[in-house]
């Protein structure tokens, strides 16, 4: 069965986003492996010490890497779906302003704004109903963080109200 010359050569090319993968999985293992053998000059008499963990999990991301790379000339991995940009947009927008806001506005406000991003980004466009319930819930989660286990979280104008 003869399934021409533009399918052949499709089945030949590797996976390119698996390498990819595969490149950041040996990327983060030599991050590691660095970050573990500095550890090593405080081992004592022992040959586990702190280094251990993480220079094995080092070795398993590099095995997990050159797994990835034969996955991807074989072609093993599946067709992956259509990537929608307008979630991911919403959830990183709420992720920045979380950042942005989280010193002046306080965790209940700017974690209230992740909540109605986040919401938005999964469908619920409905951001005058989101915003108001993220930030009663963040309120709740900053009164049990910061009240009762006695944590710091950065408090805005809501939260000075409650201290």
């Amino acid at each position: 069965m003869n399934q021409g010359p533009v399918k052949q050569a499709e089945e030949r090319r590797p996976d390119w986003a698996a390498l990819v993968i595969a490149a950041v999985l040996v990327a983060l293992a030599v991050i590691i492996y660095m970050d573990a053998s500095r550890l090593r000059e405080m081992m004592g008499y022992s040959p586990v010490g702190p280094s251990t963990v993480p220079t094995f999990i080092a070795i398993v991301l590099v095995g997990l890497a050159i797994w990835t790379v034969f996955a991807a000339f074989r072609r093993d991995f599946p067709e992956r779906e259509h990537q929608e940009i307008a979630p991911v947009a919403w959830i990183i927008g709420g992720l920045a302003a979380q950042m942005l806001l989280l010193e002046t506005a306080g965790f209940s406000i700017a974690t209230g704004v992740l909540f109605a991003a986040t919401a938005a980004g999964f469908g619920k466009r409905k951001i005058w109903i989101s915003l108001p319930i993220g930030i009663v819930l963040c309120l709740a989660v900053w009164l049990v963080f910061a009240g009762l286990l006695q944590l710091s979280l950065p408090a805005g104008p809501i939260e000075r109200l409650f201290q």
